[in-house]
């Protein structure tokens, strides 16, 4: 029998086939899946737990809200690759994880959260801090379950992890009442998941990867469009062979960037809304596109109609329900994205006639690359970013909030290694980035974490700064800040007539004085010519920056497709 017995912080946890109690019973089951943090807030329901916590010494972070604890779990999960776990009480307590949850589901981040809950004696009469966090929950879960006796919990957990961390990965929710908790049952955890209704397909059927083989070689205009599930995969070693193989050039989506090097020559850089031109018009003029993990976003796509109008269209994905669901799919290949690759590269198929498709999409990348007016007597955001990457030599982990800021980094910082672009991409939510480089600064703590914030999204979850003066986390805080909802505005000025309906700020806090009422340095630049200097400073030091840097609030993010627009329809490619 395997005991898997294992040492927390120097406290030895129990063997298996021991009574004890559904909360220690938890404990045990987190230290077999290797849980080395766990990230939370207590309360009345989950206080059982919180009591094994204490006496066991698995290391608990302590977030302000249980917003930053999940978003701290999804940059945990997104930069490990292992699950996040985030722990909560019940009512307030799982409700305010709820975004998160669904951040999680949209992105697919492996996440395990659980939530207390009221005793099973009283669910379903309104008890104090009571919520239905199940039916909640449903519709933003891979899966959910409530733990009804202490003899199904180690089961719960044990698939929890299981469906969480297989085949798209995404979040389950463990809804454990305070009676199940308290009461005492044998803990056995040894057994295998069988869950008949859920065998991901990770092998892709060898007769549609001869049929993709067949479309390489025929193709005259190929492309890859690069999704986050080359980075789920672990694929970045496949798809750069199969690339350089096949010198077929590679768009990255938003959460893709990282799976292919952004330095490389055949490199295209983000697709989308905010994309850049070579990347968008190689969509538009493919004959082959070929889809790895990326499931067709509304702002990856602009309007269906113009969308990649002559292509032979292959989506390799390990969710068959994203193959044909947005774009119809003419080489269909499920199964896991590296091990598609693999299988792609093992057939090696003859490069087609391309040669002149790689000269026009150079041509593009010449003629029109990202660009931005310098001069101003306000610091240019581009050239921020750019500064960024360049005193980091383009090593750091980069979170971002979502707007503005978010693309530009996406634009100009170049994503060379995977597992270092941490954004929210589907929902968008603002209030992710700092929290979530909490998380993965703790999941690569030797790394240097960099979160590129919007003012607004920053206010938003800046209470964590707790968190980084309690345990001196050398996260540098960059504020973006044009003391407005940046994107609302951009898209006020550009479809509102320039109505900005609430949407500046006329007032702002002090966020140096924020900073240093925590104890930690704080810069405010106003400069463009401050900006190299105070970046060195703050990369040099071994503690927790933030840094205030002013930008023009009438900045916009270019290019862009405008809404019901194709991806030939850009506008502000040139100056």
């Amino acid at each position: 029998m395997n005991t898997r017995v294992r040492e927390v912080k120097g406290r030895e946890l129990k063997d298996e086939n021991q009574e004890m109690s559904g909360s220690s019973m938890l404990i045990q089951a987190l230290a077999r899946e290797n849980v080395d943090t766990i990230f939370g807030y207590p309360g009345g329901a989950i206080l059982p737990t919180y009591d094994e916590i204490y006496r066991t010494g698995i290391r608990h972070i302590l977030s302000r809200h249980e917003q930053g604890a999940i978003h701290a779990a999804e940059g945990y999960a997104r930069v490990s690759g292992k699950p996040g776990v985030c722990v909560v009480t019940s009512g307030p307590g799982a409700t305010n994880v709820v975004t998160g949850i669904a951040d999680a589901m949209i992105d697919s981040l492996p996440l395990v959260v659980v939530t207390g809950q009221v005793a099973t004696s009283v669910i379903g009469t309104d008890a104090f801090q009571e919520a239905d966090i199940l039916g909640i929950t449903m519709p933003i879960t891979k899966h959910n379950f409530q733990a009804r006796t202490v003899e199904d919990l180690p089961r719960i957990i044990r698939e929890a992890f299981h469906i969480a961390t297989t085949g798209r990965p995404g979040p389950v929710v463990i809804d454990l009442p305070k009676d199940v908790s308290i009461a005492s049952g044998m803990f056995h955890y040894d057994d295998e998941p069988n869950l008949p209704g859920y065998q991901p397909t990770y092998t892709p059927n060898k007769l549609q990867i001869r049929k993709l083989a067949e479309a390489v070689t025929k193709a005259k205009r190929p492309v890859i469009l690069s999704g986050a599930g080359i980075l789920h995969a672990g694929a970045s070693p496949e798809l750069l062979e199969f690339v350089e193989q096949q010198q077929i050039p590679v768009a990255s989506t938003l959460l893709g960037l990282g799976g292919f090097p952004g330095t490389h020559e055949l490199a295209l850089g983000m697709a989308g809304m905010h994309g850049t031109y070579a990347a968008n018009m190689a969509l538009h003029e493919a004959d082959l596109l070929i889809n790895i993990g990326a499931r067709f976003d509304d702002r990856v796509t602009g309007n269906l109609e113009h969308f990649a109008p002559q292509a032979t269209v292959a989506h390799i994905d390990v969710d068959p329900a994203e193959i044909g669901k947005i774009i119809e799919t003419h080489i269909p290949v499920v199964g896991d994205a590296k091990e598609a690759l693999r299988l792609l590269n093992e057939v090696n198929p003859q490069p087609g006639e391309s040669v002149r498709w790689r000269m026009k999409v150079d041509e593009w990348q010449q003629e029109f690359p990202l660009w931005y007016k310098e001069g101003s007597e306000y610091i240019k955001p581009q050239k921020l970013t750019e500064l960024v990457y360049e005193k980091t030599n383009g090593e750091a982990i980069i979170t971002t909030d979502v707007g503005q800021h978010q693309m530009w980094a996406a634009q100009y910082y170049k994503f060379d290694h995977p597992n270092a672009w941490v954004t929210s991409g589907g929902l968008g939510t603002m209030g992710f980035g700092f929290p979530a480089a909490i998380g993965a600064q703790f999941a690569e703590p030797d790394r240097q974490v960099v979160a590129i914030l919007g003012d607004a999204g920053f206010q938003m979850t800046m209470q964590e700064l707790s968190i980084l003066q309690e345990l001196n986390l050398p996260v540098k805080v960059l504020l973006v800040n044009n003391a407005s909802l940046g994107m609302v505005r951009q898209w006020q000025q550009l479809f509102y007539e320039e109505r900005y309906s609430n949407s500046l700020f006329p007032i702002q806090p002090d966020f140096v004085k924020m900073a240093e009422a925590y104890d930690i340095k704080g810069y405010k630049i106003t400069d463009e010519n401050e900006v190299a200097g105070v970046l060195e400073e703050a990369f040099n030091y071994n503690g927790p920056v933030v840094i205030d840097c002013r930008v023009h609030e009438e900045e916009n993010v270019y290019p862009m497709i405008a809404p019901g627009q194709g991806h030939h329809q850009m506008e502000g490619v040139k100056p």
